[in-house]
């Protein structure tokens, strides 16, 4: 019952911290409890976890007799995380490689051509879950729980609309720029070329050059 339980909780914290990512709930969004609830099929008790726990990583925040809001974060907050983010998954690339698997290179390359595609369609949801499963790729093989549980936390916490706008040729120019740097990711595990691969990652995959963008 327990372990039936918990499944429902982290069902609607995905479905919550997706939406908010993908750009469906805005910041200051108030989250209609009932709603969820009905829509996701579940009891008020999941529901209510579920929003806890996301106020607890920032993504809510919470105020008395008005219930939970999409927090809102500022410029520099953001950019304060995303260097934060850079170090930490450029650590965790260079402990995955040496237990990347060739499947998991197919992976990413499979994931990189879905990216391509949800930019040729401009559907950005799209391209915020699948870049997000191409991180995860190489995240989850770096063999450390510690960091994996960081970067999960960063990731659903900050690293929402990395970039959004409402220009979307520039936008998605942006977003295709991202995508060429997945693929050099790739390079770069193939040779197992490790300084690279960090130089990439920490000082230009997730450095913010389109501020006025996030």
């Amino acid at each position: 019952m327990k372990k039936r339980y918990q499944s429902l909780k982290d069902i609607v914290y995905n479905h919550i911290a997706e939406e908010i990512q993908n750009g469906t709930l805005l910041p200051k969004h108030k989250i209609n409890e009932v709603a969820l609830s009905e829509k996701l099929e579940v009891s008020r008790t999941p529901v209510r976890e579920a929003l806890i726990q996301l106020a607890s990583e920032n993504l809510l925040e919470y105020f008395p007799r008005k219930g939970f809001i999409v927090k809102e974060l500022d410029t520099n907050k953001k950019l304060d995380v995303f260097q934060v983010v850079g170090v930490l998954d450029a650590l965790a690339a260079s402990l995955s490689i040496a237990h990347i698997t060739e499947s998991d290179i197919d992976l990413m390359e499979k994931l990189v051509k879905k990216i391509d595609l949800s930019i040729s369609q401009k559907n950005y949801s799209d391209y915020q879950k699948y870049q997000n499963q191409f991180h995860k790729v190489y995240i989850d093989k770096c063999k450390n729980d510690t960091l994996i549980d960081l970067l999960n936390s960063l990731q659903n916490s900050f690293v929402r609309q990395i970039y959004l706008s409402k220009d979307e040729e520039k936008l998605f120019a942006v977003l295709e720029q991202m995508n060429e740097q997945h693929k050099q990711i790739i390079h770069y595990f193939k040779k197992s070329d490790k300084e690279n691969l960090e130089q990439l990652i920490k000082n230009e995959h997730w450095k913010i050059s389109h501020i006025d963008m996030i």
